[in-house]
């Protein structure tokens, strides 16, 4: 069964971001920032690491420029598209070709697998002997896709050896999707009308990403999994959220080995 567990958070000079609570091994590092301490302005204050969005290239320089500086290395930024491609993030940090992928894996110490968000799911995996670690981008079209499915494979470990945490994202309260989401999701498995319940409106409904998530990954043979207990839409003065404010920055969430 799913586990939700508490996450602490670290003072990060006027900002603060969230590290998981999580049983990973020695050696496993992991942060999921916070919409908090860096140099954004307007809809993005303040620490929007997003470039995509609109905001001002060199405060998003200087923010990205500030996580450096904590997690002492370079994160491996994806091109996120929606898909299910998982990469080597070795083969990406030290170079401004982005790739097209929702997810990436590291064995090489030092190698910082990272996800953006404003709203979907960012999955953080590692296994039990602190081998390797993986990042996976997990909005509903991924989660659909396989997104989750295709990290585990990946990282070429049992499921029963893995451990996943759930990062901030929107919450079962807030996600309301249409009939087509909902029945995409049971043509794949009819256990997921667990996770929909009927909303204010006929042909609308509330889903849970966290727990669509956690039955995939329970029939990868993953079955410890924490977090999850952070809502995006409803938190606005921690998290951004595309669906509470439309034009907002991202956060990252972040997995490495320790050198």
């Amino acid at each position: 069964m799913a586990t939700a567990a508490k996450m602490m958070t670290t003072t990060w000079s006027d900002g603060a971001c969230l590290v998981p609570d999580w049983p990973a091994p020695a050696g496993v590092r992991a942060l999921s920032t916070t919409r908090h301490g860096g140099f954004s302005q307007g809809k993005y204050s303040s620490l929007n690491l997003g470039d995509h969005v609109g905001d001002d290239p060199q405060a998003v320089l200087a923010n990205r420029r500030r996580l450096e500086e904590l997690v002492s290395g370079t994160p491996c930024w994806l091109n996120q598209v929606h898909g299910k491609t998982v990469v080597d993030a070795a083969a990406f940090t030290a170079t401004e070709n982005r790739p097209d992928a929702d997810a990436g894996y590291a064995r090489q110490a030092g190698v910082i697998c990272t996800v953006m968000t404003a709203d979907c799911l960012p999955v953080l995996l590692c296994d039990d002997r602190g081998l390797v670690v993986a990042a996976a981008h997990a909005g509903w079209r991924g989660l659909l896709d396989g997104v989750l499915e295709a990290t585990v494979a990946a990282m070429s470990v049992p499921g029963e050896r893995l451990l996943a945490w759930f990062g901030p994202a929107i919450g079962p309260t807030a996600f309301e999707v249409g009939d087509e989401v909902r029945r995409a999701f049971l043509a794949r498995d009819a256990g997921a009308a667990r996770a929909f319940v009927p909303g204010a409106v006929d042909g609308k409904w509330l889903a849970d990403i966290f727990l669509l998530a956690r039955q995939r990954l329970t029939a990868c043979g993953v079955e410890r999994v924490f977090g999850g207990n952070c809502c995006t839409v409803n938190d606005p003065e921690r998290f951004f959220s595309y669906r509470r404010d439309g034009q907002t920055g991202r956060m990252a969430t972040m997995v490495w080995l320790d050198r």
